[in-house]
């Protein structure tokens, strides 16, 4: 057996405990891509596989993380979903939905598509760019290579290895890390500049509708400099077949000023991008109770697993070590398995009771007028009584057992808005709960102590 098979082998025997892996259906310079369904409900995922040391080694870590964090943010239709991160000593798991229609690139490649088809896949991909641009996130490499098709022909973005957040920007609010695909890059990102990330991404989906419409690339030239003189100029020409109005559009895309580009809002408006348009209900992917025992069998440790209640009559049990690397900052070992961005201000400890706890925020719920509805003794549902930018905010909070005399209750978001979800942890949350809090998760100074208490509470616990 070679060292390839061999690695195949052990990577099976890792995993086979929850998924029943298949066929590999990729394989890049840092990862392998493998079929899967899950065990217990048949589902067909795709299994990302990367090497822990190779990514560590090549200098990949920050960009894992930050693929993980920008796949939380941006769940939508038209995007495909991670459903899952799963780590052991020596490999990264992705699992994502699996979508089996192929790239959009592999239709491109046989000729130009019919404008009717064109457009739906036009109308899904600004969807979606539109979806990730207002969680802040900028994807700068969008093509036809990273755009999938599902089983109804419906487009979803993939690949967001690329992608930047908020926290790349630099003090002139603007993103300098040249990168992409050189014919569909922006001409701003080509100066060195500095550049607007939602902008360059819209030069890339004015590129990606010229394809489509046309069946070759705007600007191509056997030199790369020459390349990129027209891109600098954007100098193209639409041929005949393409539609007046599609090619308005691609004109007002493929501005080579990025202050006079199009924008997204203005694209919703144009009559030919409005025909047969539906805005896709964006829904928000729930929580999957764990199967009993899944959490870290075969080594496995699991990002979104979460310990099963023992007694209904009591919260759960929060277990120390993620307590402790939630909490402080000097022992978040989890990050790599987070988004760090929503975790902050959505999660507190305090020394009441779970009773207390629950009652108090159910006061808290209704004095903000959001309905309140019980999930489990120790898990409840608030609802926005207003519809919001993404729908009506739905945020789940929840109670668990720390030590004897600490709680910890941690909110998620189970649908809404995001930028809504972390005004209500930062403005409606913190001043109103301050009486029933010991520290919020992440503000310096208090960690350190309350991580203290706990160890100590834990150590006696389990010395009794």
């Amino acid at each position: 057996m070679d060292a390839a098979a061999a690695d195949d082998d052990s990577m099976r025997q890792v995993v086979l405990g929850k998924y029943e892996m298949g066929r590999m259906l990729g394989k890049g310079t840092f990862a392998k891509v493998y079929y899967a369904k899950h065990k217990s409900t048949g589902e067909s995922v795709a299994i990302k596989v990367m090497n822990k040391e190779q990514v560590k080694k090549e200098g990949m870590m920050e960009q894992i993380q930050r693929e993980i964090s920008v796949m939380h943010l941006v769940r939508h239709p038209n995007v495909v979903e991670l459903k899952e991160v799963m780590a052991t000593r020596s490999r990264i798991f992705f699992v994502m939905e699996y979508v089996k229609g192929g790239e959009l690139f592999a239709k491109v490649a046989k000729g130009k598509l019919k404008e009717e088809t064109a457009r739906k896949y036009f109308q899904q991909l600004i969807s979606a760019v539109d979806f990730c641009h207002s969680r802040g996130v900028s994807h700068r490499d969008l093509k036809p290579e990273n755009l999938l098709l599902d089983d109804n022909e419906d487009l979803k973005v993939s690949d967001f290895g690329l992608s930047a957040l908020p926290e790349q920007l630099r003090n002139d609010g603007l993103l300098h890390t040249q990168c992409g695909t050189p014919a569909y890059v922006a001409p701003e990102v080509l100066r060195r500049k500095g550049y607007d990330g939602a902008a360059a991404d819209l030069w890339s989906c004015g590129v990606i509708l010229f394809v489509l419409v046309s069946g070759f690339l705007p600007f191509q030239h056997q030199n790369l400099m020459r390349m990129y003189s027209k891109v600098f100029k954007a100098e193209f020409e639409c041929p005949p077949w393409v539609s007046v109005e599609a090619r308005r559009l691609i004109s007002k895309l493929l501005v080579a000023d990025p202050s006079r580009r199009i924008t997204i809002p203005a694209i919703m408006r144009v009559p030919w991008f409005r025909k047969g348009f539906s805005v896709p209900l964006v829904f928000s992917i729930p929580k999957k109770e764990e199967d009993e025992g899944e959490g870290e069998e075969d080594g496995i440790v699991n990002s979104s697993s979460i310990p099963s209640a023992t007694k209904i009559s009591s919260p759960k049990f929060f277990n120390a070590f993620q307590f402790i690397s939630s909490m402080s900052s000097g022992f978040d070992l989890s990050s790599l398995f987070e988004n760090t961005r929503r975790r902050r201000g959505s999660m507190f400890t305090s020394r009441c009771s779970a009773a207390a706890i629950m009652e108090r925020m159910e006061g808290f719920a209704k004095g903000i007028n959001f309905r309140v509805g019980r999930v489990k003794d120790f898990k409840m549902s608030l609802t926005g009584g207003t519809e919001g930018r993404k729908g009506r905010l739905t945020v789940t909070a929840e109670v668990f057992e720390v030590a004897p005399e600490v709680a910890i209750v941690q909110f998620s978001k189970s649908a809404g808005d995001t930028l809504e979800y972390v005004k209500f942890c930062e403005e409606d949350a913190r001043p109103a709960l301050k009486d029933i809090v010991w520290t919020w998760q992440g503000e310096n100074g208090d960690d350190s102590v309350c991580n203290g208490y706990v160890e100590d509470r834990l150590k006696a616990t389990i010395s009794m």
